[in-house]
């Protein structure tokens, strides 16, 4: 990155699912009030998601990247002026499965990038695996990479990012396992 991006990282527990994003943006918006000059900001992996894992409950929660859930985060993004990735969501995949993926929007509400987890952790995540890396470009500042939680344990992940230009990587996390101190490492 060659100049300065101003970034709130959202340490917050996660949230039952619900197609109300009204209180998803009253929380952005107290995020933003104490400082100012934030650019960027981002939530935790599947924050609006919940925590049932179950596959048919995943099913019961997933939105297509052309939803107005989605259209609705992007208003979000819009209407205050930000860079928001705001953790991942859950995708309807092909035969029935689901995606965990990753979304990036720009402050005019675009969605830039999206980013469907390759690694996702076996045999708890049921979620079916990504096939395609993803950056994104932030104009003059630089190029971003994204992955999600597991992907950081393999580093053919990071150095693909790289490879495709990427100077900074987003690694959104859920993590709450005992591991938690191998994965700062690997940070």
């Amino acid at each position: 990155m060659s100049k300065q991006l101003s970034v709130a990282l959202a340490q917050v527990t996660q949230r039952e699912f619900t197609d109300d994003l009204t209180i998803y943006a009253q929380e952005i918006e107290k995020i933003l009030i104490p400082t100012s000059g934030i650019q960027m900001v981002v939530h935790p992996e599947l924050h609006l998601f919940g925590s049932d894992m179950s596959p048919s409950a995943l099913q019961e929660i997933a939105r297509s990247l052309d939803s107005k859930f989605v259209g609705e985060l992007g208003e979000i993004a819009k209407r205050f002026g930000i860079w928001l990735i705001p953790g991942s969501i859950v995708e309807p995949a092909p035969n029935n499965n689901v995606y965990n993926t990753a979304l990036v929007f720009n402050p005019a509400g675009e969605l830039v990038s999206f980013y469907r987890k390759i690694f996702p952790w076996r045999p708890s995540e049921p979620f079916t695996m990504g096939n395609e890396f993803s950056i994104f470009e932030i104009p003059g500042l630089g190029c971003v990479g994204l992955n999600i939680c597991y992907d950081i344990w393999f580093p053919e992940v990071t150095r693909q990012l790289t490879w495709m230009g990427a100077e900074v990587i987003v690694n959104l996390v859920r993590t709450t396992t005992p591991d938690r101190k191998q994965e700062l490492v690997l940070v």
